[in-house]
């Protein structure tokens, strides 16, 4: 599409060369009379006035003259080529280095003696031309005059510097070229007489000043035109009307080569556009949008038709027309009479009640952002940064916050002006952006208002991942793996049909279908590789050399015959795999079949008659686009897809040059298929794609359902449980999945007597937990007396010491948990490294990619210029991990940023703080806030990991509990998003 222009660090997260896809867009390439006709009615909506119905009425009619004309011109095409070639070349014959005719409509006299081939061949190299009108100077002087009196808009005028070419110093290389290049001009003049209108000899010729200069003569160019035009004057005296336009298309040539070639139009780029070029004739050749401008001296009709302009611009349809609404009437007066300019009128547009029912409401913000984008600055988004910046702006400030920033943006200002109506800045208006191609095409389209999936923000996020598993060229372009036919899905039904940006550098992995060791691609391993006793079934033809025992020997050669079963059965087998059955009747090449039986050609040739075949070219060239016929020829005859973009852009070449058969002989005389199957084995399918190894998985068991057998699913009523009726304290421990454990022994053991203990005594067992029967306990101390004793206060005083604890934390020798990493200075690289991708996991729930990663704060905590703890904080205010936030439901937000940084769910008090902090001042600040709590929760240079079931001051039992519900993963990583968050 263009060439980039800027070199910025965050255009290379999104490679220049992706493209969204879309259906194929084939635009005007040069205008034509009708169209030029009624393009202004359909841009301004509205039917075709009277002048513009006359002009169509005498197109048509004037139709079957013009087409006389062109046929004229192209039956005298070699006369009047060979006048202008006379004229500006000497010294041997112009016409001679032609080399194809140039006429169409020349019939030879069928009366004449036919001549030899070397003959005909000398007759062509001598043959000149004297024009056409030398022979209609008969006539009186009177005559003559008048005739010369209509010639005189056409008379040749020689230009200052003109110089006759020399043949021989030219030479036949150039003189063919110029020879050509006259031909073309004439035939492109005819074109011009069909169409009605001059354009196309515009878009093509605009810009060849500086090819002609260098490479020959300019003003023998011009010198040849006008001999040119001359001759066709004289051609088509009689149609006035034709000679006319005639005239007009040589003159729109010769202007064309006397202006300069014209500068191409710069897109500026920025830090998150992609700057390119549009080369001029592209813009000449473009359907350009009608512009609208308010301007003081327009009638009240003119002005009127601007609003109007202004309403489909921003509703996308005119709604006073359609709907007898007139947002904004107060200001569309003020428009009128000079109080405001177009830029405000825009923004009350865009403001109005009308457009936030229609555009705001019913969408997401993501799908508000892109529809402001077409009908404010006229193009789609352009990356990924530009839709988060505005997407941002109308998450803090809304639908109004977002209409001021687009309009009094220097881009608006910049295209538009203060007086110009936006218009759709689409092909032809600037270079557009492959990354964005196929999501510009939907947004431009009538029917965008009524989609309301947004479009480019997972476009553009799909660039940023791993290459998928797809054809280089669209999923779309991978066949379906079945033996027969070639059946595609649909590009525009399925999303898994987006093309990826793959690159000349990167190839397809595919899966080895039974292969032994292909080793690597394109190695003599990987063709020479044979398949395993399971892998596919290999077909030779087993020829047998007879020397002269059952047939004589002819010439002195050995005759090769095969048998006839087994030659039967692979010509089976050829079919099968090239054309996907047997044959039909009429498909079989009865012929080619005959002279691989009597030995005439091998089995490889006879694989090229039947792919060369009719029944071939009609199932898998004719009616399929270039792209998916190389798939799936690649596939029938070398056995596998395509590896990549270079592969197919070497058979696109082949199939421009050489058409079909180039394609089919450039696979089977490939060195490929010569170590792969040579001249005696049918090709087998090698490889496939894992999409293909996924369709073709056999399915489960499925067992016969025997009715009589079924279980009997009648309602009955369900038993009672067993109740158990043991007491359970709040002090008991509840055993998980938990392996049984025996004893664990002790230091002491407590003797307990039969007698019943006090009450007192009795009321700390119950508050302790302890069991009142005998037993051992892992953590007392020595008792040597009985319970009861002369010294219960003794005891007592043991025992609470005994039980006593610091904190409740009976869950922190949980074993699955990990410890925290730290950072210990000094650190070597890899601990430095272990500790950074900790942190990242914990808080983004990956480790990101090389060039997602910070690398300004993780080269700044290798020196030492800040610590862990700052790292922690540049990682949660980073993009990554506010945009993670930004994805999720506030309360969702709340929490999640309290599990990856304070390791664990927050308390209602601290959710409703970040919410507020949030609504106040923003995200960031909302983070900061957590970040400063976990600084004086946390230990230093630590990196934040979850808690699991540790029990903390002030942190209540019910927080702990969600943070258990809401953590389901492995040890040691942020739980996934789900609804309880």
């Amino acid at each position: 599409m263009g060439r980039n222009l800027t070199q910025s660090g965050l255009l290379s997260f999104m490679t220049v060369t992706a493209s969204s896809g879309s259906p194929r867009v084939s635009p005007q390439l040069y205008d034509t009379l009708p169209l030029s006709s009624v393009r202004q009615a359909e841009q301004q909506d509205r039917f075709p006035d009277g002048g513009e119905l006359d002009t169509l009425i005498t197109f048509f009619r004037s139709g079957n003259d013009r087409l006389d004309a062109a046929r004229l011109l192209a039956s005298n095409a070699e006369s009047i080529v060979a006048r202008a070639a006379n004229r500006i070349f000497v010294g041997g014959t112009p016409l001679s280095f032609l080399e194809e005719p140039l006429s169409t409509g020349e019939v030879a006299a069928t009366d004449a003696t036919p001549l030899a081939a070397d003959q005909v061949a000398f007759q062509d190299s001598v043959r000149t031309f004297t024009g056409t009108e030398s022979g209609n100077t008969s006539g009186n002087f009177i005559s003559r005059l008048l005739q010369g009196s209509d010639d005189g808009d056409v008379r040749v005028v020689l230009p200052t510097g003109f110089t006759a070419i020399s043949v021989a110093k030219y030479g036949p290389g150039n003189m063919r070229k110029s020879v050509r290049d006259l031909g073309w001009f004439l035939r492109y003049v005819g074109y011009a007489l069909v169409a009605g209108d001059p354009s196309i000899l515009a878009v093509n010729t605009r810009g060849l000043r500086d090819v002609l200069e260098k490479g020959c003569s300019l003003v023998a160019t011009n010198v040849a035109l006008q001999e040119m035009r001359a001759a066709a004057a004289a051609l088509l005296r009689e149609r006035p009307e034709a000679r006319r336009l005639a005239i007009e298309c040589f003159d729109v040539l010769l202007k064309e080569l006397a202006i300069a070639t014209p500068s191409t139009r710069q897109k500026l780029g920025s830090a998150v556009r992609q700057g390119l070029q549009l080369p001029a004739i592209y813009a000449l050749a473009a359907e350009t949008a009608q512009r609208f401008e308010m301007r003081p001296g327009l009638s009240g009709a003119e002005k009127a038709e601007v609003v109007r302009a202004a309403y489909r611009q921003v509703f996308e349809r005119d709604i006073a027309k359609g709907y007898s609404q007139t947002p904004c009437a107060v200001e569309a007066s003020q428009l009128v009479q000079g109080k405001l300019s177009m830029r405000e009128f825009i923004r009350a547009l865009g403001k109005s009640k009308e457009y936030r029912t229609q555009f705001y409401g019913p969408f997401v913000n993501s799908r508000v952002v892109e529809l402001a984008y077409r009908h404010f600055l006229g193009r789609g988004i352009s990356s990924l940064e530009e839709f988060r910046k505005a997407f941002s702006i109308v998450s803090n400030q809304g639908l109004n916050g977002l209409v001021d920033v687009l309009i009094n943006g220097a881009e608006y200002a910049q295209t538009f002006g203060e007086e110009t109506v936006p218009y759709l800045r689409d092909l032809g208006e600037e270079a557009q952006e492959s990354a964005g191609w196929g999501s510009n095409r939907r947004l431009f389209r009538f029917s965008a208002p009524f989609e309301s999936a947004p479009q480019y923000v997972t476009l553009y996020a799909s660039y940023r991942q791993p290459l998928g598993d797809q054809h280089v060229y669209g999923g779309g372009n991978d066949p379906i793996g079945n033996q027969y036919g070639a059946i595609f899905p649909s590009a525009t039904a399925s999303v898994s049909t987006r093309p990826a940006p793959f690159g000349y550098d990167t190839r397809r992995l595919l899966v080895s279908n039974g292969l032994a060791q292909p080793g690597q691609m394109d190695s003599p391993q990987f063709r020479g590789s044979r398949p395993r006793r399971l892998g596919p079934t290999v077909v030779r033809l087993q020829q047998i050399a007879t020397g002269g025992n059952s047939v004589p020997r002819r010439g002195g050669q050995p005759s090769i015959r095969g048998t006839e079963s087994s030659t039967q059965a692979v010509i089976k087998a050829v079919y099968v795999q090239v054309l996907g059955n047997t044959g039909y009747s009429g498909e079989r090449v009865e012929s080619a079949e005959n002279r691989l039986e009597n030995g005439d050609i091998n089995l490889r040739e006879f694989i090229r008659q039947v792919a060369c075949s009719n029944p071939f070219r009609r199932r898998y060239w004719d009616g399929l686009y270039i792209t998916k016929a190389i798939e799936v020829m690649h596939r029938r005859l070398l056995g596998r897809p395509t590896f990549g973009r270079w592969e197919i852009d070497a058979l696109f070449d082949t199939a421009a040059r050489k058409g079909f058969y180039g394609v089919v002989d450039a696979l089977i005389s490939s060195k490929e298929f010569s170590d792969c199957f040579g001249d005696d084995t049918v090709p087998y399918e090698r490889f496939i794609t894992p999409k293909d190894l996924t369709v073709r998985r056999a399915p489960g068991l499925c067992r016969e359902v025997k009715v009589e057998k079924l279980t009997d699913t009648t309602l009955r009523q369900r038993p009672d449980p067993i109740r158990n009726n043991k007491f359970f304290g709040t002090g008991d421990l509840t055993t998980r999945n938990l392996k049984p454990v025996g004893s664990i022994p002790s230091l002491w053991s407590a003797n307990v007597s039969n007698a019943t203990p006090s009450a007192q005594w009795t009321n700390l067992m119950r508050s302790r937990g302890a069991q009142s029967t005998s037993g051992t306990s892992p953590f007392a101390s020595p008792i040597s007396r009985t319970i009861g004793s002369s010294t219960p206060n003794t005891s007592e005083a043991r025992l609470r010491a005994a039980l006593a604890t610091g904190e409740p934390d009976g869950y922190r020798f949980r074993g699955g948990l990990p410890a925290p990493a730290m950072l210990r200075r000094p650190a070597d690289e890899s601990e430095l490294r272990q500790v950074i991708d900790a942190t990242y996991q914990q808080l983004l729930n990956r480790v990101p990619l090389e060039n997602q990663r910070m690398l300004v704060a993780e080269s700044k905590l290798r020196d030492g210029q800040i610590d862990l703890d700052e790292f922690v904080e540049a990682v949660a205010l980073g993009e990554d991990f506010q945009e993670r936030l930004y994805c999720m439901a506030p309360l969702r937000a709340a929490t999640a940023a309290s599990l990856a940084l304070l390791g664990r769910a927050s308390t209602p008090s601290e959710t409703s703080r970040f919410l507020r902090i949030r609504f106040e001042s923003g995200q960031p600040a909302a983070v900061s806030e957590v970040l400063a709590q976990r600084s004086e929760s946390k230990e230093p240079s630590s990196v934040p990991s979850l808690d699991g079931m540790n029990t903390q001051p002030g942190v209540p039992q019910e927080t702990i509990t969600r943070t258990a519900s809401l953590y389901r993963g492995p040890a040691g990583m942020s739980p996934p998003p789900r609804k309880a968050l």
